[in-house]
C-alpha cells in the first residue's frame, strides 16, 4: 500500500511539469463562469492549464495494474473510475473546442453515469456476487433491498459522488485534498476488512491527489477540470460500494455532501421563496464572499473533510466485528 502510494505521488510529479507544460502550448485553459456566478477574483484563473485529472488517472492506474493482484472487485473500481473520468473527458474537451465554460449537457452526463452504475450493479452482483443490501450504519443490520432499489441507491451514489466533487473542485486544491482525506478513510476500511486489492487502489489513489497538490495548490498551475473531479467521485462511489458503506459514506465524505447540498437547497429556496440561504453556492464561494481568503476556506474544508473521515472509519471499525443482521 505505502509503495503504491508512493509510486502514484512520484510518477504525477515526474510527469506534471511536462505535461502541464503541453497543455499550455496548446492552450488548454480554463473557461470561467461569467460574472455574478463566482466571485471576482476568480476571473484571474481563466486560462489556467485543465484536464490535470488524465494524470491522476495514469498515476493511480499504472502502480495499481503492477501492485495488485486485480482482483474483480477492485477492478470494477476502477473500471467505475476511468469511465467517469472519460465523461467528464468528453465534458472538458466540448469546453476546449466550443472556448466556453459550458460542455456536455446535464443531461447527457447523467445518462453516461446511469450506463456505469447499471454495469456496477450487474458486475457486482453477478460477477462478484455482492448481496443486494443496505447496511445501517450503529444498527449492526443490513436489510435487503432487492436489485432494483440497489440500483438506485448505486445510481444516486455514483451520479451524487461525481457531481459532488465536481461542485468542490472550484478553489484551488480543494477538491484533491478533500477526496485524499475521503479516499484515506477508504484506504483504511478496505485494509481492516481484507480487502487487499482494494486497499491498494485507494492508497494509489491518495498518493494520485498528493501529488497532483503539487501543482494544484494555491495558486494553482493546472486544474483537474471534470475529467479528474468525476473519476474521483466514481472512485470513491465505487469504493462505497464495494465496502457496503453507501450509507455511511455520508459521514466519511460529509464535506462533498455540504457542498452538493448547499447548491440542491439554494435553488429551492430560490424557486420557492425568492430568496437565497447562501451568499453563493457551492458553499465555498459563500465563505468567500464573506471576505475568507481562498487558502483559509481550503485549509478549513480539509481539516473538516479529515475529521469527518476519521469518525466515518470510527462508525465502521466499531462494526467490524459483529456480524450484520439481515432484515428483510
Amino acid at each position: 500500500m505505502l509503495i503504491a502510494a508512493i509510486s502514484a505521488a512520484t510518477l504525477l510529479m515526474f510527469l506534471g511539469p511536462k505535461f502541464i507544460a503541453w497543455l499550455r502550448a496548446n492552450e488548454v485553459g480554463q473557461f470561467v463562469r461569467p460574472p455574478g456566478m463566482i466571485p471576482a477574483g476568480h476571473a484571474e484563473k481563466q486560462g489556467t492549464p485543465t484536464m490535470g485529472g488524465l494524470l491522476i488517472l495514469l498515476a493511480t492506474t499504472l502502480p495499481f495494474v503492477i501492485l495488485s493482484s486485480r482482483s474483480t472487485e477492485a477492478m470494477l473500481v476502477l473500471f467505475t473510475t476511468i469511465a467517469c473520468g472519460a465523461i467528464g473527458f468528453v465534458d472538458d474537451f466540448m469546453k476546449i473546442v466550443k472556448k466556453r465554460s459550458l460542455g456536455l449537457s446535464g443531461r447527457w452526463r447523467m445518462f453516461g453515469l446511469l450506463i456505469v452504475a447499471a454495469i456496477l450493479v450487474w458486475a457486482s452482483v453477478d460477477v462478484v456476487g455482492l448481496p443486494t443490501t443496505l447496511t445501517v450504519p450503529l444498527l449492526d443490520r443490513s436489510f435487503e433491498i432487492g436489485v432494483v432499489a440497489f440500483f438506485v441507491v448505486v445510481f444516486l451514489v455514483v451520479s451524487g459522488f461525481a457531481n459532488a466533487v465536481n461542485l468542490t473542485d472550484g478553489l484551488d486544491g480543494l477538491a484533491a485534498g478533500v477526496c485524499a482525506m475521503v479516499l484515506l478513510a477508504y484506504t483504511a476500511i478496505a485494509f481492516v476488512s481484507e480487502q487487499r486489492d482494494l486497499a491498494i487502489f485507494g492508497a494509489t489513489l491518495v498518493g494520485a491527489c498528493v501529488g497532483f497538490l503539487w501543482f494544484n495548490s494555491f495558486p494553482a498551475a493546472v486544474f483537474m477540470g471534470d475529467t479528474g473531479s468525476y473519476a474521483l467521485g466514481g472512485a470513491i462511489a465505487a469504493m462505497a460500494v464495494m465496502t457496503k458503506t453507501e450509507l455511511l459514506l455520508i459521514v466519511i465524505g460529509a464535506i462533498l455532501v455540504a457542498e452538493a447540498l448547499s447548491v440542491i437547497i439554494q435553488v429551492i429556496v430560490f424557486k420557492r421563496f425568492r430568496r437565497r440561504v447562501f451568499l453563493m453556492t457551492p458553499v465555498h464561494h459563500h465563505f468567500e464572499m464573506a471576505a475568507w481568503s481562498e487558502t483559509k476556506i481550503i485549509v478549513r474544508f480539509w481539516l473538516l473533510a479529515a475529521m469527518f473521515a476519521g469518525v466515518g472509519f470510527t462508525l465502521y471499525f466499531r462494526d467490524l466485528q459483529n456480524i450484520p443482521t439481515l432484515t428483510p
